[in-house]
This record gives C-alpha cells, structure tokens and sequence, in this order.
C-alpha cells in the first residue's frame, strides 16, 4: 500500500514538473523571424504599420483575453492594424503560419515579415514593447 501511494506521490509530481514546463513559455513573445518567407497574402495585414494577428475560435475561452489586451494596445497605439483570423473557418491560413495552439499570436512589421509570435495570452506590456520599435 505504501509503495502504491509513493507512486502515485511521484507521478503527481512528476505531472506538475511536466505541466509547469509546458505552460512557461505561455504568452512570452518569441522571435519569429525565422519563419520569414511565408505566403501572407490575403490576411489583410497593413501595409503602413505593423499588423497584430490572433488566430481564434469560438469555442476558445483564453481567446476572449487575447482580443481584450489585443485591442488595448492597439487603441494606444493607432498605428497598429488588428487582423482576427478563426481557425476553423480559416484552417488554410493556419496551416500556412504553423499554427498549432489556440490562442496565437503573431506580430507582423509593415513589410509583411512576421517579427514576434507568442501562445497564450500575452500581457499588454509585452505586446507593446514589440510593437513600439516597429513604429519607428
């Protein structure tokens, strides 16, 4: 009994090591440049400034959050375009950008070449200071 309960102590255990790793890097903005030479047309991104990108669903609660600080930091920061996409009526523009998770976000230059990309929900300071050097 004692070695059943040992066991199951370290699989819980071992589970939220697992779990902690998984969600860590939730909503930190990575460097996307690498994935530089992907088709974006026809995703109404701007041409004047940077765009702000999330793929959504409806049935994707974290989504409602991304929106929130999404159009926060796009309202202090006009010259940012905010382009919506749902995944499930637009699975081929997923496809195209990688997108494997609900909620993502990818952060586009005024080029057209995707600069930071994130899932999760991200915080507005983050998002930001992303977007702040893009404006210049």
């Amino acid at each position: 009994m004692i070695v059943v309960i040992a066991v199951l102590i370290a699989a819980v255990g071992v589970a939220l090591v697992v779990g902690r790793l998984v969600t860590l890097r939730a909503g930190m903005l990575r460097d996307a440049e690498k994935a530089a030479d992907v088709d974006t047309s026809g995703l109404g991104l701007s041409t004047t400034g940077p765009t702000v990108l999330h793929f959504t669903a409806t049935w994707c609660g974290p989504c409602v959050a991304v929106r929130r600080v999404v159009e926060q930091v796009c309202a202090e920061l006009p010259a940012v375009a905010h382009v919506e996409i749902d995944m499930d009526a637009n699975p081929e523009a997923a496809r195209r950008l990688s997108v494997m998770s609900l909620p993502t976000t990818i952060v586009f230059g005024a080029d057209g070449r995707p600069r930071f990309r994130m899932t999760g929900v991200p915080k507005a300071a983050d998002l930001r200071s992303a977007l702040e050097p893009l404006l210049a």
